[in-house]
């Protein structure tokens, strides 16, 4: 009997591989299916997606470079407190971010008045708290990279406060596309905080990590590949624009 059960693991093992590997080829198919076959609803999840997520993005990086900046050269109290803080919040879990965010928006809570929970804002807010701590913590790395000379010599040139920091970003351009990278890739990514602030409703605030969920425990695993696929071509591409303008400037 032994001898049996262990002659047949094999070929247990080798039937989940197949298995597996047509639920990734079905997966495949359906993804071309929703993309050529004119299926609205992934377009505009897919749309929505990246509209919900650039614009948290773009908040946090013009919220998150100038307070990088400042942390990394301005000395002030509780200046390590601020930046242990930051440092806390880049390993912070979304899901603790999305219930902070929930309970601020929540009716009884002090932004309740504005009805923003369920929202395509709520979501927004709740991607830029996630964003803030990444673009802050790897700008002001990138800062303190910077030879002391050179900002001395910005500062003897008599340039001005702006022209400082356009200077400076100069300088650190590569560590700035890193942040926007590293930034996008965790919001565009995200389900736990989305789906507490959003409540993943379809046409409304329905993202493309929020449908695989649905359709995974809806059983409709073809379709959770497909939106896969559809995630990681997104993430891909952008990324992949983000890495050719880091490699240009690098070489200058």
């Amino acid at each position: 009997m032994w001898a049996g059960a262990a002659g047949a693991r094999p070929h247990d093992s080798e039937q989940r591989v197949h298995t597996g590997m047509e639920q990734i080829w079905n997966g495949l198919v359906e993804a071309l299916r929703l993309l050529f076959g004119g299926d609205g609803s992934v377009f505009e999840i897919a749309l929505r997606s990246l509209w919900i997520s650039g614009l948290a993005l773009l908040i946090a990086m013009v919220i998150g470079v100038p307070l990088g900046v400042l942390i990394a050269l301005k000395r002030f109290p509780m200046r390590r407190a601020m930046a242990a803080s930051v440092n806390t919040g880049m390993a912070a879990p979304p899901v603790v971010v999305g219930l902070l965010v929930w309970l601020l928006l929540t009716r009884n809570g002090p932004l309740g008045e504005y009805r923003l929970l369920l929202t395509p804002t709520a979501m927004v807010i709740a991607q830029v708290f996630i964003a803030l701590p990444m673009v802050i913590g790897l700008v002001m790395a990138s800062v303190l990279q910077v030879e002391l000379g050179m900002l001395q010599q910005i500062a003897a040139l008599g340039a001005g406060r702006v022209q400082s920091f356009v200077l400076l970003l100069r300088e650190i351009r590569i560590g700035v596309l890193a942040a926007i990278m590293a930034a996008f890739g965790a919001v565009i990514s995200e389900v736990g905080a989305v789906m507490i602030v959003g409540g993943n409703i379809k046409g409304q605030t329905q993202v493309l990590t929020t449908a695989i969920v649905q359709e995974t425990r809806m059983g409709k695993t073809a379709t959770a590949i497909a939106l896969s696929i559809i995630l990681m071509a997104l993430a891909f591409g952008a990324n992949y624009a983000l890495t050719i303008l880091q490699q240009r400037g690098q070489r200058g």
